[in-house]
């Protein structure tokens, strides 16, 4: 099991209002301290949100260059990922694959993928 996941962001308000409500669906619990915003789930790792240094900001981010691709959650049901596929949606943020919602990875396979605000891929995977 991770300790904790620590991840970079362009702009911490923006990324605080995707992963909020977000890490929330997920059974997450927000802590807002002076240098950024950390979610925890009692008995489980932590992720950390952090701005990125200004120095650091122009080379930006992507999922297919070296570092992290995404991150995949497990989700409690084939409706609650769907609740958070809703979520996402009338949020305004970005859904992926949404042509093959939910079977984007196979038929056996019920997930969603979409994209904080700095494009990082987020997926939620139901139990099979």
């Amino acid at each position: 099991m991770l300790h904790h996941i620590e991840i970079y962001v362009s702009d911490l308000e923006k990324s605080i209002a995707f992963w909020t409500p977000f890490m929330k669906h997920l059974g997450y619990e927000a802590d807002r301290w002076s240098g950024g915003m950390n979610y925890e789930k009692a008995g489980e790792g932590y992720f950390c949100f952090l701005p990125a240094p200004a120095e650091h900001l122009a080379a930006g981010y992507h999922r297919k260059r070296i570092g992290l691709n995404h991150l995949a959650f497990r989700g409690n049901s084939r409706s609650h990922v769907d609740e958070l596929a809703a979520w996402v949606k009338a949020s305004g943020f970005t859904t992926l694959y949404e042509d093959k919602y939910p079977f984007a990875s196979g038929p056996n396979y019920y997930a969603l993928y979409c994209e904080d605000p700095d494009r990082i891929k987020v997926e939620v995977v139901a139990p099979q």
